[in-house]
């Protein structure tokens, strides 16, 4: 098997992995970026998805540099994961009770959409690659939202995070937030 993880650009965008559920790929996915917008969703092509998507990412590049990373599996698109601090995710503000810290970057999607490509390590491939990204740059934290019981999630389970080294940093029914300290 043939790896190989890509900085998030505006042409990588283009080859975030697809499926054949809503919202069809992260690419397409507003749901942290514009929650406004998300609402709508429906009533908008992928190419305006992607449009908007690929705003957010140039201004967020531009803010605060990469925020994101495409793994390729033997030529193919197979993962995607995408962070940024919490200012950059509008949305986390419709979570009040379980805010994410100021000192963290948050991960807002990691995801293996391809079943046949979960439980090979990849996920934890990509998550290590992001962490060691973040760590040279100096940041002293990571959080995400992860899921109770559900792991077919771009949150992703919360085992999966527990085995990477993060601990749950503010516990919720559903979405406790998780947290990695370097």
């Amino acid at each position: 098997m043939n790896l190989v993880i890509r900085n998030l650009t505006q042409t990588s965008l283009k080859e975030a992995p697809e499926w054949n559920a809503h919202p069809f790929s992260c690419k397409y996915c507003l749901y942290w970026e514009y929650p406004q917008f998300q609402l709508q969703v429906t009533s908008h092509t992928r190419e305006e998805l992607l449009r908007k998507k690929s705003r957010w990412l140039r201004a967020t590049r531009r803010a605060f540099g990469n925020c994101g990373k495409i793994l390729e599996v033997d030529r193919i698109s197979g993962g995607y994961v995408q962070y940024a601090p919490a200012e950059f995710l509008p949305n986390v503000s419709n979570y009040p009770w379980i805010q994410p810290s100021n000192d963290a970057v948050l991960i807002s999607c990691l995801f293996i959409p391809d079943e046949k490509l979960r439980s090979l390590g990849l996920g934890s491939l990509l998550l290590t690659t992001v962490l060691d990204e973040l760590k040279r740059r100096r940041i002293t934290a990571v959080e995400t939202f992860a899921r109770k019981e559900i792991s077919e999630n771009p949150s992703g389970p919360v085992e999966f995070y527990l085995r990477n080294g993060f601990r749950i940093h503010r516990d919720d029914s559903e979405y406790p937030l998780m947290r990695f300290e370097f």
